[in-house]
């Protein structure tokens, strides 16, 4: 899922730790729904939000209407604020690759919509079917309910999931250290050669 160019939603700014906007983008984002709210009834329809999600980004119209499905989660064929403000927080987290943070810092809210069917637990097919959502490699699947299945029912429970995204933040802080680590030793590095040559410049000029 990527957003299309000249989107509004390239001026909003998301926070790196929380993952929500702030007070002042989540104003605009409320008059940019009103503005797509045209039949004054706070919230969208299937048609009006198949469109924004057309216009903004790159999803198919199979996965948008997932998504639609996903975000009605009282089933009354429309969405209201509070989901439209999560699906542009998801977004903004994929444009950002703060994936994990968002899954991490609302696991409760990610795990039930990605529980496609109401079961409280999410199954392979549910993952599959969602994964576009938050940049879940096909690959990684697998992977996921061999590690995170504690039950070995081949679902994950609530708590299941919340250690899936404990792992991937710990992952991503530990490749974000080790990557720092590697900045600093490249740039001791840099300046130690810069030494060791205004050295040599000053023992020729001697």
């Amino acid at each position: 899922m990527r957003l299309k160019p000249k989107s509004f939603f390239h001026f909003l700014c998301l926070d790196k730790i929380y993952c929500l906007l702030s007070v002042r983008n989540a104003r605009a984002l409320t008059a940019y729904f009103h503005l797509l709210d045209v039949h004054k009834k706070n919230s969208l329809n299937n048609l009006q939000f198949y469109y924004f999600l057309r216009h903004v980004t790159n999803l198919s119209k199979p996965q948008i209407m997932l998504v639609f499905d996903l975000l009605d989660w009282d089933g009354k064929g429309e969405i209201g604020f509070d989901e439209f403000y999560m699906l542009v927080c998801i977004i903004m987290a994929h444009e950002n690759h703060l994936e994990k943070q968002f899954m991490y810092r609302h696991s409760h809210a990610v795990f039930e919509l990605l529980d496609i069917d109401g079961g409280h637990t999410v199954a392979p097919a549910e993952f599959q079917a969602t994964r576009f959502l938050f940049n879940v490699r096909k690959t990684e699947l697998s992977q996921i309910f061999k590690d995170f299945d504690i039950s070995g029912d081949e679902q994950l429970n609530y708590k299941e999931f919340r250690m899936f995204t404990i792992f991937c933040i710990d992952r991503q802080q530990r490749k974000a250290k080790d990557k720092l680590k590697r900045e600093m030793a490249k740039a001791a590095a840099e300046v130690e050669a810069e030494e060791e040559y205004a050295d040599f410049t000053r023992f020729k000029q001697k």
